[in-house]
């Protein structure tokens, strides 16, 4: 058992390493220059067969490279998610927390932006499962009373939309506070209740 789970583990660290090097060279030299060989010398793999041992097509890789930068804001996002009280703090935490990993984290963003940029169909699931997760917490908020009736599908896509809207300008530099600040009145004006 203890094998298996060694070698899982190595599995996982090698796979993230190269969905690393993945972000990191569609960020800087863009989709049509991210080849397994560049990602192999990147990374520092002695063959491109390493990639596609773990990715058996440049689809799959891509698919771990959305999957690990939703991770990484996962993590990122998290302690100011846990520390925030009631589904008014918790949505100006959210919408905080994520404009804060764009701003620390241009490379994912850039990464992203040249996978769908390119078309490839991957990350579907993932945006599902963020849509999801804002639809949640905007019903639990009606449910309390901190938010007015809406359609809480609406309302979460055009959070998302507007927050992926502006990834670009916050990599290019826009202030990120400024930006949370304006997104955080903007959406507490749209789901407030009329007493809040």
């Amino acid at each position: 058992m203890e094998i298996t789970g060694t070698r899982r583990a190595a599995t996982e660290a090698r796979r993230a390493q190269i969905a690393s090097a993945t972000i990191t060279l569609l960020a800087r030299r863009g989709y049509t220059d991210t080849t397994f060989e560049a990602i192999c010398e990147h990374a520092g793999l002695s063959s491109k067969r390493l990639i596609t041992y773990h990715f058996s097509t440049k689809e799959k890789l891509f698919e771990a490279v959305v999957h690990q930068v939703v991770q990484d804001a996962a993590v990122f996002m998290r302690p100011a998610l846990d520390a925030a009280t009631g589904a008014r703090a918790l949505l100006e935490a959210f919408i905080r927390a994520n404009v804060a990993f764009i701003a620390a984290h241009p490379d994912h963003v850039r990464a992203v932006q040249q996978i769908a940029a390119n078309q490839v169909p991957v990350g579907g699931q993932e945006q599902e499962a963020a849509i999801g997760r804002l639809v949640a917490l905007f019903e639990d908020g009606r449910r309390t009373g901190a938010f007015r009736a809406f359609d809480a599908v609406l309302m979460s896509r055009a959070l998302r939309a507007a927050i992926d809207d502006l990834a670009g300008r916050l990599v290019d530099g826009l202030d990120p506070d400024h930006c949370a600040d304006e997104l955080v009145e903007l959406f507490d004006r749209a789901t407030r209740a009329s007493d809040g």
